[in-house]
């Protein structure tokens, strides 16, 4: 059983990497898609953050939009930058209005520059262009303005 689990995540896995969220719902149908998005919210709660972050990775690539309040409480809570950012990055990709007004709000006031940073650019990439700008500082880092 759990190797037809691994099989079915490493198949879901190469699908949606290729195809939209929609195309892959179509190919495998809506109830084994739904099965797949609760899987990825259980593993969203892991204390583990490889899994979390792959989870993310992959409710953001299914563009699963019961995973939005989910992965607003990963964004904002989580110790590990790199979810966060895998957070950030999601929320962008789903496209869900409150989703992507907690990446906006991670650029202002999370504490991790690296997060403000892929914040501010996921939401320029996905959400709406010409946000913020990147401005290069003599310091090496970089500064974000919001434009709108």
């Amino acid at each position: 059983m759990k190797k037809l689990a691994m099989l079915f995540g490493a198949v879901l896995l190469v699908m949606a990497t290729w195809a939209n969220a929609q195309t892959v719902k179509n190919e495998i149908g809506e109830a084994k898609f739904d099965k797949a998005v609760a899987n990825y919210l259980v593993a969203l709660k892991s204390d583990n953050d490889g899994l979390r972050r792959s989870a993310i990775y992959m409710l953001g690539q299914l563009e699963a939009k019961e995973a939005v309040i989910p992965m607003m409480k990963v964004l904002r809570n989580c110790k590990d930058a790199n979810c966060r950012i895998a957070a950030a990055w999601a929320l962008s990709k789903i496209g869900n209005s409150v989703g992507a007004y907690a990446v906006k709000q991670a650029v202002r006031f999370d504490d991790d520059l690296k997060v403000k940073t892929h914040a501010a650019w996921y939401y320029n990439l996905y959400v709406s262009p010409g946000t913020f700008a990147f401005i290069p500082t003599s310091e090496g880092t970089t500064q974000i303005a919001e434009l709108r």
